[in-house]
């Protein structure tokens, strides 16, 4: 049996068209677009596109370039040539489905002797050779009268008389009537003929070259091209999202006790740089920023904020690009003025580009353990975020507030007040001040209004334990709990903690999903978001994280690496809209030291956005040896015998005979509780360091 194989005969070279074409192209062109459409019209599950916002209606200085950098960055995203890819697709789809709607479709017409001599199927052998006779005298070549104007030739009258005959023998001769059932056809069995859903011009004579040209080009040259330029494309970025060719830059930028000013001079080696600054930009300018940002400061060597390390830094970069960057970048953490709208552009496109290159250096300070580089590039987070230097005031993150407003509320304070300690100031005199040194009644009040809404978390308790056990054994898996309540600054009748909330009870053996520490994706379960950054001079939305981690006071190292979180179990707002004071819970898992002994840390508490919102607090962490928990516990299981036993009659005469007399009370270790010490350590003078590192000194109990 032969095979035929069968192209679409309708498509033709004009237009993609045929019976059988437009469905192969709309599948083919299904597959790749139906997924991109997807990709494209997903939520995305990024924190800054989910989470609320502070309500204030401040506009800064300039306020129209920073809103023209958010609409340029959300252009990139938008990933226009997807969209017009996906649009194109989309409308050869759609002219598939007309076509497919519109061609008439030709089905094979199955062949039936009855139909042809016009009997019913239950017809008898008598009937339908009365039938053919009655055919023969109408229909035979030699009664018809041919008719060209009507489509009646002699090469039609013979063909439909030849189908005539076949209908009578497949009815009434033996052979071919077994043909007709087995075959469903007289002649017996047929050829198989295959559809392809492909034009047939394509296999014409002539287009062959064509064919395999196309099919060159789209193997050969696109398919290379596309594969290779995902490849390269992975390969030149770290998960950080930088090139790696800025974080082996990075990597040698780092030293191991670096102040924020070091940090920010670090920041400016990356590569992603020069694709902003080309040709004359990068020298367009220079000048002028450097002659503005170094100019005499008010209560700092220099206006922008800087040190005179930090300055001759600057002075001794011969790299024009970096060079730029770093003064652009001085500029916009000083919110220095500097009289040119594409200057001013610029330093407030620097900052986004900086805070990524610092959350890649923060990774790699992380990897050598020490604590300071990883403090200074917090704070530097911190300061990129809010516009601000190195050590200044975290007032100057509220509306309005200027550098002669801070020094107005300050006085003679040897420290700068945080957020906090300004709202504890009684309103009288707050506004007093504050008016006094310029600000309006309705800055003053938008100032409060902001100040109340930002998310402070103040620690509550802080703890050591091990899931389902007493005591802390070296090497068991220790849990670090951290109960702690979102208070905004100047809140007021701030209930107590309720001692339950302070507790952390284990969950039950068969919750496999809080053993494991799965959360539920339960209504009520959901993760609460605080609101996204107040930072109105940050040409991004930023969501803001806190940062926990344990650091060994002494050698300057990280104990513990830091845990992050972003959201929380809790909401902040209760059903008035007034904050909730819900006492929230984080938990960071870190295996015990291998020895038993007291192991003192310090705790770091940092939000990465916001100024003066850390904490630092000293916690112990004791570890039992294995043998001594055993016994203990084992005193403890020990029951009181039964009355009836000699054992039991013995214990009766030491209580005196007295019957359910109350057994010694059994004493029962707490967990080891944070000693709490909070402060905001805005001068950069407070001993807050962190790094990974376990060989802590121990005293043996």
């Amino acid at each position: 049996m032969s095979t035929d194989y069968n192209y679409d005969e309708q498509a033709r070279t004009c237009c993609i068209q045929g019976q059988f074409f437009p469905y192969f192209v709309l599948t083919i062109t299904g597959l790749v677009v139906v997924p991109i459409t997807y990709s494209l019209l997903k939520p995305s599950k990024a924190l800054e596109n989910t989470a609320p916002k502070i309500q204030s209606d401040f506009k800064p200085e300039h306020a129209d370039l920073i809103e023209g950098q958010r609409r340029k960055q959300k252009k990139r995203e938008r990933k226009l040539k997807r969209m017009v890819f996906t649009l194109g697709g989309w409308l050869l789809m759609a002219y598939m489905v007309y076509l497919m709607a519109v061609t008439a479709r030709t089905a094979p017409k199955i062949w039936n002797p009855y139909e042809i001599l016009d009997v019913s199927m239950s017809a008898g052998e008598k009937a339908i050779k009365s039938r053919y006779r009655k055919l023969s005298l109408t229909q035979h070549p030699d009664k018809v009268r041919l008719d060209p104007s009507k489509n009646i030739t002699e090469q039609s009258v013979n063909e439909h008389w030849v189908e005539i005959t076949k209908a009578f023998k497949a009815l009434t001769d033996e052979e071919i009537r077994n043909n007709y059932i087995q075959y469903g056809n007289p002649d017996g069995k047929q050829s198989m003929s295959i559809g392809i859903a492909l034009p047939k011009f394509l296999v014409q004579a002539g287009f062959g070259k064509y064919v395999l040209l196309v099919y060159g080009l789209l193997l050969g040259v696109l398919l290379p091209y596309l594969v290779g330029k995902w490849w390269y494309g992975t390969q030149r970025m770290t998960k950080e999202k930088i090139l790696v060719s800025t974080a082996g830059k990075l990597f040698l930028e780092y030293e191991e006790r670096m102040d924020d000013g070091s940090v920010i001079s670090a920041l400016s080696c990356g590569d992603e740089y020069n694709e902003i600054y080309k040709g004359e930009r990068i020298w367009t300018g220079l000048g002028k920023v450097e002659g503005k940002i170094l100019a005499d400061g008010a209560s700092t060597p220099f206006v922008a904020g800087m040190s005179v390390k930090d300055r001759d830094k600057l002075k001794g970069m011969d790299d024009g690009v970096r060079r730029k960057v770093l003064g652009l970048l001085w500029a916009y953490l000083g919110r220095v003025e500097l009289d040119d709208d594409v200057l001013n552009d610029e330093k407030y496109e620097v900052a986004p580009t900086a805070l990524t290159l610092n959350e890649a250096f923060t990774s790699i300070a992380l990897a050598f353990g020490n604590t300071t580089p990883v403090l200074s590039a917090y704070h530097t987070a911190q300061n990129i975020t809010q516009a601000l230097p190195p050590n200044s005031s975290p007032l100057l993150q509220l509306p309005h507030f200027t550098p002669s407003v801070v020094a107005a509320v300050e006085g003679d304070a040897k420290k700068h007040l945080t957020v906090q300690d300004f709202m504890r100031i009684p309103d009288e005199q707050r506004k007093k001040v504050t008016t006094a040194a310029g600000l309006s009644a309705d800055q003053y009040n938008l100032a409060l209004a902001v100040a109340s809404q930002l998310p402070h978390l103040q620690v509550e308790k802080a703890f050591f334990k091990v899931m389902g056990e007493r005591f802390i054994i070296p090497n068991s898996l220790v849990q670090f709990v951290i109960k702690a309540r979102i208070i905004p600054p100047g809140a007021t009748n701030v209930p107590e903690v309720k001692a339950a909330d302070l507790e952390d009870v284990d969950p039950d053996e068969g919750d496999l999903d809080a053993l494991h520490g799965r959360k539920k994706q339960g209504a009520a379960d959901r993760p609460v978001q605080p609101p996204l950054a107040h930072a109105p001079y940050f040409a991004r939305d930023r969501s803001p994280q806190w940062h926990v981690f344990l650091a060994d006071g002494k050698q300057g190292k990280i104990a513990v690496p830091p845990f992050s979180f972003a959201t929380f179990d809790k909401p902040f707002f209760d059903a008035n809209g007034g904050p909730s004071y819900s006492v929230q819970t984080l938990k960071m898992q870190f295996q015990a030291p291998p020895q038993a002994g007291r192991y003192t840390f310090e705790m770091h508490l940092v939000c990465d956005s916001y100024v003066g919102f850390d904490a630092r607090t000293n916690v112990t962490l004791v570890v039992d040896e294995p043998a001594r928990a055993e016994e203990i516990e084992e005193e403890d299981e020990i029951s009181e015998p039964d009355e009836d036993t000699i054992a039991g009659q013995m214990n009766a005469l030491k209580t005196g005979g007295l019957t359910g007399a109350p057994a010694p009370k059994k004493t029962r270790r707490k967990p080891i509780e944070a000693e709490e010490s909070e402060g905001s350590d805005t001068e950069g003078e407070v001993d807050t360091q962190s790094e990974t590192d376990t060989d802590t000194d121990t005293d043996e109990e």
